[in-house]
């Protein structure tokens, strides 16, 4: 998933990342086998990785289900949650990717520290609702939403539709983000 944070949190996830390459799709699969292997990992590990020029770093682990597999409970016949029980009851994993059609693309976005969504952005064909049933407290994450298309184009519309249900001063990356998907062939 390509990633998208604003004042250190994650907003947006996208996946699959638009912007990547077969050599750093393989550079990510070598870097995740090596760690866990390394460590005789079992589960749902996030691996949080910059790019800089041709060559990933990583820069976080989350071991553990996170919010940048979010994506995975619309956009994939199995979700982080799923394969994360499967891992560690030792069944065999599901397949965790986009898999074409109406799920071929999917973002997550992040709801941080508001309420002040518009239930009607459920009327966005492949929009899913999360809320997590918080009291809202700045920059906590009170839930997500997820959205399902066939390719970037038509996820870069269905964002710019979601911006007219929610507050840019709570969403300040999805227009842009929306923007950006458009024009990615």
């Amino acid at each position: 998933a390509e990633n998208l944070h604003h004042e250190g949190q994650l907003h947006v996830s996208v996946a699959p990342a638009s912007a990547s390459t077969a050599a750093l799709n393989e550079q990510a699969r070598d870097i995740f086998t090596k760690l866990v292997n390394g460590m005789d990992y079992v589960g749902v590990l996030a691996v949080e990785l910059f790019q800089c020029g041709d060559e990933l770093l990583v820069n976080e682990l989350a071991p553990r289900v996170h919010n940048s597999g979010h994506w995975s409970q619309a956009g994939s016949p199995t979700s982080q949650f799923e394969n994360h029980l499967r891992a560690v009851l030792d069944l065999p994993l599901g397949l965790a990717c986009n898999t074409g059609g109406e799920a071929a693309v999917s973002a997550m976005i992040n709801i941080i520290g508001c309420d002040d969504h518009q239930m009607a952005l459920l009327s966005v064909p492949g929009v899913h609702f999360h809320w997590y049933g918080k009291s809202v407290r700045q920059k906590r994450k009170m839930g997500h939403i997820n959205v399902t298309a066939s390719g970037y184009a038509e996820l870069g519309s269905k964002l710019q539709k979601l911006s007219e249900y929610l507050s840019l001063a709570h969403f300040p990356c999805l227009a842009d983000e929306a923007s950006r998907l458009t024009s990615v062939s």
